[in-house]
C-alpha cells in the first residue's frame, strides 16, 4: 500500500522507474531499521490514512504526501538529544529528491517547512502544515491500550539511555504538550483527539512519577 502510493506519486514527476524504485528502497530501509519501534512504516501509514480523511481540505496534496514520507527519514535518538537536527536532515533528503524530479522550488520549500514544523509543533499560518503536524501527533489521542503500546515503543527506541535520563526528558516533552493550549491545530483533529490525548499524557506522567 505505502509502496504503491509513493511510487504512484513519484512517477507523476519522473519516468525513471529505476530511480523511483531506488528512492522507495531508501525509504523502506530507513523506516524498517531495527531500532524503529514506533517511527516506522506503520506510523507513516497511520498519518496518511488520517490525512486521506481530510484530503478535500488540503491545498497541495502531493507536497504534503512527500513530507509525510520524509519527515522521519532521519531518526537518530542520539542526534535528537545532542544536535536535535533529525528533521533538518530529513528535510534535506526530501529537498534533494524533489529537486531531482523537477518539483517547483516554492513547493520544495513548502515541503521542507512541513517537515521542519514537526520538530516543535507550533501553530502555522499554512493550513497544510497544521494538518501534517496533527497527523504526526495522532497517536496521542488513541485509546489507552494503543497509547500504552506507543509509550513502550518510545522507551525501546531510547533504550540507549538509562531510566533517569530518559524519564527526565520524556517528562519535559509531555509537560510541554499539556501546557499547549491546543495540541491539535486543526478543528478536525482537535475535536476528535484533543481530550483523549491530554488524558493519555497525564496518565503517562503519573506512571513515570512512580518509575
Amino acid at each position: 500500500m505505502l509502496k504503491e502510493e509513493f511510487l504512484s506519486l513519484l512517477t507523476n514527476y519522473t519516468n525513471d522507474r529505476q530511480a523511483a524504485a531506488q528512492r522507495w528502497s531508501e525509504i523502506e530501509t530507513a523506516y524498517t531499521d531495527k531500532q524503529r519501534y514506533f517511527h516506522n512504516l506503520s506510523h507513516i501509514e497511520q498519518m496518511l490514512s488520517s490525512l486521506h480523511a481530510v484530503k478535500a481540505q488540503i491545498d497541495d496534496w502531493d507536497t504534503i504526501v512527500f513530507a509525510v514520507f520524509y519527515h522521519d527519514f532521519i531518526y537518530d535518538v542520539v542526534r535528537y538529544v545532542n544536535e536535535n537536527d533529525n528533521e533538518d536532515l530529513s528535510a534535506d533528503e526530501a529537498g534533494n529528491l524533489l529537486k531531482e524530479i523537477g518539483f517547483v522550488p516554492a513547493k520544495i520549500d513548502r515541503c521542507r517547512q512541513h517537515i521542519l514544523a514537526t520538530k516543535h509543533h507550533k501553530q502555522s499560518s499554512d493550513g497544510d502544515t497544521n494538518f501534517i503536524m496533527d497527523a504526526d501527533l495522532l497517536i496521542l489521542g488513541q485509546p489507552w491500550e494503543v497509547y500504552k503500546e506507543y509509550m513502550n515503543n518510545i522507551r525501546k527506541e531510547y533504550e540507549v539511555y538509562p531510566d533517569n535520563i530518559f524519564y527526565a526528558g520524556r517528562t519535559h516533552v509531555l509537560k510541554n504538550f499539556l501546557q499547549t493550549e491546543r495540541l491539535f491545530k486543526t478543528d478536525y483533529f482537535h475535536q476528535r483527539f484533543e481530550n483523549a490525548a491530554k488524558e493519555n499524557i497525564q496518565r503517562e506522567l503519573e506512571i513515570i512519577s512512580f518509575s
